[in-house]
């Protein structure tokens, strides 16, 4: 059986661990049945070729595909780079993948979509989704209640549908939810992993990287263990079920 490939982009060893659990406990999958990569401080070996695993899941992180290069960090730089250059292989493949926040930003960009801090941003906290009608037939979203809160916390967002695209979920403060291009690869703005207690854990260690001012994270720990969010990991365990 082929393991389902977990790109991880966080240089926090407590939240990178944590943020697998989750991905591991939303899927149903078991350590043996992944292939857990972190690229802050991990290569993948040369010459990957992605049919080698059932799906890739990229996770968030702290970085911003649409900074200007100048000002990003090395490590950003790298993690990247490294994931678009996985990308001209998920596509022409059409190739199962599962992009979360940071993921849905890579397929916009490789597709040649927008995706800046021009508008769409949503602070750290609950969002409220709706399904699209083709959300409606999805296999991945398809059953799901028309409206649910999932998490989300981003200071860039796509702009508009890149040409090819399905549009599944949107909501009001930021329309381009989750989207579907070819028949397997997918992605949302919002962590379809991520719980109450994620995000209490995330909101401590971000508190001083822009998202939100420091002053308002119990606040915002506060929200976020008061929402009801249980449909984004549905999401999560449909595409595993789908393609394991």
């Amino acid at each position: 059986m082929k393991r389902f490939l977990i790109l991880q982009l966080r240089p926090e060893t407590d939240a990178s661990d944590a943020e697998y659990a989750s991905i591991l406990d939303k899927t149903g999958l078991v350590p043996d049945q992944t292939h857990r990569i972190r690229l802050d401080c991990e290569d993948l070996l040369e010459g990957l070729d992605v049919t080698d695993y059932a799906g890739v899941i990229v996770g968030g992180g702290p970085g911003c595909v649409s900074d200007d290069p100048a000002t990003k960090t090395q490590l950003d730089a790298k993690i990247e780079n490294t994931i678009m250059g996985l990308m001209p292989q998920i596509t022409q493949r059409d190739h199962p993948f599962m992009g979360c926040c940071y993921g849905l930003g890579i397929l916009a960009a490789h597709l040649g979509g927008e995706v800046s801090k021009e508008q769409f941003g949503e602070p750290v906290g609950p969002s409220t989704c709706r399904l699209t009608g083709d959300g409606e037939d999805d296999p991945l979203t398809a059953g799901l209640a028309p409206e649910f809160d999932a998490f989300v916390g981003h200071k860039e967002a796509v702009q508009a549908l890149p040409d090819g695209c399905v549009h599944l979920l949107a909501s009001d403060t930021c329309p381009i939810q989750m989207i579907r291009w070819g028949q397997n690869v997918y992605a949302t703005q919002f962590h379809p992993e991520a719980d109450a207690e994620d995000f209490e854990q995330r909101i401590n260690i971000y508190k001083h990287h822009g998202y939100f001012p420091p002053g308002d994270a119990q606040r915002l720990i506060d929200t976020c263990k008061a929402a009801d969010v249980t449909q984004p990991g549905e999401i999560l365990r449909r595409f595993a079920e789908r393609y394991t």
